[in-house]
């Protein structure tokens, strides 16, 4: 559920959903306000989302991998490693 969580830079719209159609107007489309399931830009969007929220409380991205993050303050060392499957 948490490819759910992004956000949506740019608009996205999408067909009526079946069973949800709208007999008056079945020409018209639906704006995503959330990613769904399937979303090719879900798993990157919440990557980012995730990645800046831990970046504002002072992590910090490896040099050596883009996925990992880490945390240094007095004698606490935090180290994240974020990985995104979307199977």
């Amino acid at each position: 559920t948490a490819f759910l969580h992004g956000d949506l830079p740019d608009d996205i719209y999408m067909h009526q959903p079946q069973g949800f159609e709208d007999p008056q107007h079945l020409n018209h489309v639906c704006k995503l306000n959330n990613p769904l399931y399937g979303l090719m830009q879900a798993p990157h969007q919440w990557f980012q989302k995730f990645t800046n929220f831990l970046l504002a409380r002072g992590f910090g991205f490896s040099h050596s991998d883009s996925s990992l993050l880490i945390f240094s303050k007095n004698q606490i060392q935090i180290f994240l490693l974020i990985y995104v499957d979307d199977m």
